[in-house]
């Protein structure tokens, strides 16, 4: 039986424009850096922000699931590790220029959306939240 060689897929890969320090503005504020795992199936986020008063310092995995002996997964995915010890689940996904990520699953009525400048060095955008709520958010690239 011929081996299957597994290579990132195209969705995740478009996501190599996030890889940097990014200052973040808005309703959270602070800097975000994103790096590739070696082998380039999983894109890390570390978090230092502050919202609301409060410091929000984690480290988020974004790629696609791939269970033990299955294929890769269809969704961008991500969970994301806090020092309060929460977990929260996103979904990504970039279309052109327009990044969307939602809270849980693709579909969510909690979501960002963004839209990257032409040169890639910022990024502003809305979150999104099913009670009316959210902010706007720029990450300019430092």
């Amino acid at each position: 039986m011929a081996e299957t060689t597994i290579e990132p897929s195209p969705e995740l890969k478009a996501l190599d424009r996030l890889v940097g320090t990014w200052k973040v503005t808005g309703g959270a504020e602070g800097t975000v850096r994103y790096e590739w795992m070696p082998g380039g199936f999983f894109l890390l986020q570390h978090v230092e922000l502050s919202q609301l008063e409060e410091r929000i310092t984690g480290l988020e995995v974004i790629g696609n699931l791939r269970p033990f002996g299955e294929p890769p997964g269809k969704d961008v995915v991500s969970r994301f590790y806090d020092s309060a010890g929460n977990t929260l689940d996103y979904a990504y996904e970039l279309i052109g220029d327009t990044l969307t990520i939602w809270a849980g699953e693709k579909g969510s009525p909690a979501y960002f959306q963004g839209t990257f400048d032409a040169e890639d060095t910022s990024m502003t955008g809305d979150w999104v939240y099913p009670d009316g709520g959210g902010y706007t958010s720029t990450m300019t690239r430092i």
